[in-house]
């Protein structure tokens, strides 16, 4: 591929290939965390209408029931090991086993919620998207001003200032049902640039493997997703 003459988009073939590496990645270097899992799903268009490898290549990458506690960890997604220092006291036995969100909150001082993130591919946008959503441990969905209360100090800042994205509101693609999303409006044209920077790694054709990685290095710190350094500086690809 030549960095000069791409245009920072991907085919949804080459989404798949990407998401696949990106999820491998993610499992390798960042196990602590949950992992992000590929979502199969029906075509959005008739079938006869599709080639049939684009109709298998149809999903999104997921990452269910996160929690940031952002009363005193803005920006940071839980790990396991942050669920188990929340969950036990000093001088007191292990608790029984429960999901994350149930053992944050045993802790009076933190405000948690659910959070769940989707990674789809934008047909008219030929980018990736992220999709996302925050709920209480009741399935009680939260408000925009309430998600913005666990995310990072900086995202507000980013968010006014930013001339690539904005976040808004939409039927999510697969789901029928409304999520925000992080607008791509600028994408392509920011991973364009993002890639002539290192124009070695389009060269040895690590572009399509890396793409998600690089891509959510940027968009993750609105939301408190961080990256590994590991990752970025892994470009190898993931069979």
């Amino acid at each position: 591929m030549d960095a000069l003459s791409w245009d920072g988009t991907l085919t949804s073939r080459d989404f798949l290939l990407s998401a696949r590496a990106f999820a491998e990645k993610w499992k390798e270097f960042n196990s602590a965390f949950p992992p992000w899992t590929w979502v199969p799903c029906p075509p959005k268009q008739p079938p006869c209408h599709l080639p049939q490898l684009q109709q298998q290549q149809q999903g999104y990458l997921s990452l269910e029931k996160t929690c940031l506690p952002g009363s005193s960890k803005k920006g940071h997604v839980a790990s396991q090991e942050d669920v188990d220092e929340i969950s036990l006291t000093e001088g007191e036995e292990e608790l029984e086993p429960a999901d994350n969100a149930t053992l944050v909150e045993t802790n009076n001082s933190l405000q948690v919620c659910y959070y769940d993130f989707h990674i789809v591919y934008s047909d008219s946008y030929r980018v990736p998207v992220l999709y996302f959503r925050g709920y209480y441990i009741d399935g009680q969905p939260l408000a925009l001003d309430e998600i913005e209360k666990d995310l990072p100090a900086c995202s507000a800042k980013v968010l006014l200032e930013s001339k690539w994205t904005f976040i808004t509101q939409e039927e999510h693609p697969y789901l029928n049902r409304p999520w925000y999303k992080l607008h791509p409006c600028g994408t392509s044209e920011w991973m364009k640039l993002l890639f002539l920077g290192d124009d070695s790694r389009a060269k040895n054709g690590e572009a399509v493997e890396q793409y998600l990685v690089s891509w959510l290095s940027v968009v993750g710190q609105v939301v408190g997703i961080r990256i590994p350094f590991e990752m970025l500086n892994n470009p190898k690809s993931c069979n």
